[in-house]
């Protein structure tokens, strides 16, 4: 247990600091508020809201990434442009705060690039509402040859850990990389303000600190992570994602581009400036702490730094009894749990990753955004803006300050991440004696894990292995993240397994093996570590993206057939001659079928649940081939239903709306208040109902019309929403049980039905449900697995010992019937579980083109 000050479990800190926010209110109407609940979950459990996103965010996002200004040659510093100027406007929200609009960005950066020879500004790619994303470079000027070098030198630091270590160039040269991102979160925006404060000065101060800083460091600054988010005062960008729970699944431009600028400039040290816990939250976490990191190295230089702000934001003088703001706090001293760095979906922890040793979510003081945006008058919002952009500052010049002090550690700190990785080497489990200085270190506080030799994904396409879209996409996300991976040019063994020319092979001694083992592990059931996660705590890839991928704990590569690849080998095909057969087992192959159908191509469905694409239509078969890298085969099947485009409606989540239109269906958001203002059902085959979709609310009219639908044609529902609809407009006889709401992760399931044919034998859970007291013609599609279900992640029984995995095991979590499918488990949660996205595809297009499921089984 901790030895300096604590805080009891979730539930106590949260009315602590609730008591805390009541208790300023007594100090007059300027006074400060916390946000009553800082450890709080988010996801299924609270996001009831339907999705509204418009389709154009999801085409930028689906996109090829556009040229940017970044380019790919090394150049010298400065590296300036002049930005044109975006349209005014004065429904941006920033400008009821007092804070910069984010029309005045691109002036403000022309101007600071006019005010020397520091400040670089590079446009790194644009957000899903096509808003363009500024990186500032502020260092000493680099003509191109020393610009070369330091990229020499970063990369010797990646690739070459060892010999980095011993190099006097690196010792003497190196820059330190630093990395301030702002306003991931669009309604909290402080940080962007902050930042374009520090860059000013830095750009102009003579003193010898910030001239010896610039000499040995270069800073870079993300001005504004989500500009969709920072306009519209909302949490999400234009596609309605939180891109601080991104990282894994990097569906989004904007989280595509701060991954590229981590890999490009490799920080050592990073911000992520948020809001708003008071008192000012600086990380390092409560546990769990990530079983993949080198957390020695981490805590380290995390808690060092996290003290330097510390300080530095206390010494600014507020108080409570004066402006209502308390004093500074970092979790992993002064609370127990609830705020912990166990998934990488966050900025910070992402980073560590990739040789990030101090890494920070730091939580500016003052509630501005939400109800508070709304309420406050405009004198108290910019007074509380105002200190928190101070608070923001303070941040940014102690981690500037600790940068100076302690460059030649830092480095040596990232280098060793890497040589670790790279050799092999075991972690080194934190404890008082390999983290001095650093207080309360516990057993509670030490997960490591055991790294396999490697990882093996067969290229798939057979019968017994998982799709080849699926392998492809998987090794092209791995490469994507900077993991290493081969490919065997020729059958070989490997720990007595024979394997296929094809195979790709990721080689666990690599420098970052912890990235590698945090996308493809299964993970671990952390259930019985602590009582309550702050978001998922499972989401393992190697599970959950449809490929098949082994894990080989021991062995040698010595003498593998392997070669280093750059890209996934495309698997398109199409055979020359006869009709044409289409597995719909990933995303890729839904989309190239709606493709084709779009196209009026004549498809059928066969009896295991395939498409049959006429040999007439082979020229559209190649294009989707192409446009999609599916792979058809030849077939001789005959029969089979006939298909036609989908038109969905759908009252879902960002995530899923976003994973819908991935696969390329013609969907509408809808929710209660559309229905009710009256909805023309007329263009629609089939509704999905997850989430903002309440059947009690809709009007007469309304109801009458939903249900008039339900009966011509069909429903899709999951999880509570999609259940309670489907028991008020009486159609399938199920009995909905709720698991522990704060559950989640990935389980092991049963698959029995054509909904779920050739699905994963995982699934993923938020919130989980199953399905009791089915009634007649009810099938069950897919059920927990008997025993304990979950594989990894954090699901505990209720108080009442209800709720928990034991009560789910052997439950229906997908059931159909009636025109209806429900599913009790996470299929498209946050656009992540790929593998599974084909099962609601499989259950629209059922639903919609037969009287049943049974029907057409």
């Amino acid at each position: 247990m901790r030895t300096t000050r604590t805080v009891p479990a979730r539930p106590v800190l949260i009315a602590t600091l609730t008591l805390a926010t009541a208790g300023s209110l007594l100090l007059g109407p300027d006074t400060a508020g916390a946000d009553p609940k800082p450890v709080t979950r988010e996801g299924a459990a609270v996001d009831d809201h339907a999705a509204q996103a418009p389709a154009s965010a999801a085409r930028r996002a689906l996109a090829a990434p556009e040229e940017t200004s970044t380019g790919t040659a090394t150049r010298g510093y400065p590296r300036r442009q002049v930005l044109s100027p975006d349209p005014e406007n004065p429904g941006d929200k920033s400008l009821k705060l007092g804070l910069t609009p984010y029309h005045a960005i691109a002036p403000k950066l022309n101007a600071l690039q006019r005010l020397g020879d520091r400040v670089s500004v590079e446009v790194t790619g644009r957000s899903a509402g096509g808003h363009r994303l500024y990186l500032v470079t502020v260092t000493a000027p680099e003509t191109t040859r020393q610009a070369r070098a330091q990229e020499r030198m970063r990369e010797l630091i990646e690739n070459a850990p060892a010999a980095a270590a011993k190099s006097p160039e690196i010792k003497r040269a190196y820059k330190t990389p630093v990395f301030v991102n702002s306003n991931i979160h669009g309604n909290e925006w402080e940080g962007t303000d902050a930042s374009l404060k520090i860059v000013e000065r830095l750009a102009t101060a003579k003193d010898a600190r910030t001239r010896a800083l610039l000499a040995r460091s270069r800073l870079y600054f993300n001005i504004t992570a989500n500009p969709d988010g920072r306009i519209a005062g909302t949490r999400a960008n234009a596609g309605g994602f939180d891109l601080n729970r991104d990282f894994v699944t990097a569906s989004q431009p904007e989280t595509r581009a701060m991954r590229q600028t981590e890999l490009d400039k490799q920080p050592a040290v990073l911000l992520d400036l948020h809001g708003y816990v008071n008192g000012t939250l600086i990380e390092p976490t409560t546990p769990p702490h990530g079983e993949n990191y080198e957390y020695d190295l981490f805590l380290k230089n995390s808690y060092a730094n996290a003290l330097g702000m510390e300080s530095a934001v206390n010494a600014l003088g507020h108080t409570p009894a004066k402006d209502g703001v308390e004093p500074a706090q970092i979790p992993f001293r002064d609370q127990e749990e609830g705020w912990d760095d166990w998934p990488p979906i966050f900025t910070p922890q992402y980073a560590a990753f990739h040789g990030t040793v101090a890494a920070h979510t730091v939580e500016i003081p003052l509630a501005v955004n939400n109800e508070e945006y709304d309420e406050l008058p405009v004198a108290e919002l910019r007074r509380r803006s105002a200190v928190n952009t101070a608070v923001a500052g303070a941040a940014i010049r102690a981690t500037l300050d600790h940068v100076r002090e302690h460059r030649t550690s830092l480095i040596a700190d990232q280098i060793e991440v890497f040589r670790r990785g790279a050799a092999g080497a075991p972690q080194v489990p934190v404890s008082p004696e390999t983290v001095p200085g650093v207080p309360g270190i516990g057993p509670e506080d030490v997960y490591t894990t055991d790294f396999p030799r490697a990882y093996v994904i067969p290229p798939g396409g057979s019968r017994t292995q998982r799709s080849a879209p699926a392998a492809a996409r998987l090794v092209d996300h791995l490469l994507a993240n900077d993991v290493r991976v081969t490919r065997a040019a020729r059958p070989f063994r490997l720990a007595g397994r024979t394997y296929p020319r094809g195979s790709y092979v990721v080689d666990m001694h690599q420098p970052k093996r912890g990235m590698a083992n945090a996308l493809l592990a299964d993970g671990r059931d952390i259930s019985g570590d602590v009582s309550v996660m702050y978001d998922i705590s499972g989401w393992s890839l190697g599970r959950l993206w449809g490929a098949t991928v082994e894990q080989v704990p021991s062995g040698s590569l010595r003498g593998a057939p392997l070669h280093p690849v750059t890209e996934a080998t495309p698997v398109a095909r199409v055979p020359a001659h006869g009709d044409l057969r289409l597995r719909l087992t990933d995303p890729r192959e839904i989309a190239a079928l709606n493709s084709l159908l779009q196209q009026g191509v004549r498809v059928r469905q066969a009896p295991d649940g395939s498409v049959i694409v006429p040999a007439s239509a082979r020229r559209e078969a190649v294009a989707a081939a192409r446009a999609h890298d599916v792979s058809f085969t030849a077939t001789r099947l005959t029969g089979g239903t006939p298909l036609h485009r989908l038109r969905v409606a759908a009252a879902v989540t960002p995530g899923e709306l976003f994973a819908l239109r991935e696969m390329n269906f013609d969907v509408t958001p809808v929710s209660t208040a559309v229905l009710n203002s009256g909805f023309d059902w007329s263009g629609t085959d089939v509704l999905f109902v997850s989430a903002g979709l309440d059947h009690a609310a809709l009007t007469a009219p309304a109801r009458s019309a939903l249900d008039t639908f339900l009966d011509d044609h069909g429903l899709v529902g999951r999880g509570a929403r999609g259940a309670a609809l489907n028991a008020a407009a009486d159609r399938l006889a199920v009995e909905p049980v709720e698991g522990n709401t704060d559950a989640n992760g990935v389980v092991r399931t049963e698959n029995t039905g054509r909904v779920t044919h050739d699905a994963p034998a995982h699934a993923f859970v938020y919130a989980p449900l199953w399905f009791t007291g089915l009634g007649p013609g009810v099938r069950v599609e897919q059920s927990y697995a008997t025993g304990n279900p979950l594989v990894s992640g954090h699901w505990r029984p209720l108080r009442d010992g209800t709720g928990g995995p034991a009560a789910a095991a052997g439950q229906a979590s997908v059931v159909s019937g009636a025109r209806t499918v429900l599913f009790g488990t996470e299929p498209l949660f946050r656009d992540h579980p790929k593998g599974e996205f084909p099962q609601v595809a499989r259950a629209l297009f059922t639903v919609a083109h037969s009287g049943s499921v049974e029907e057409s089984g």
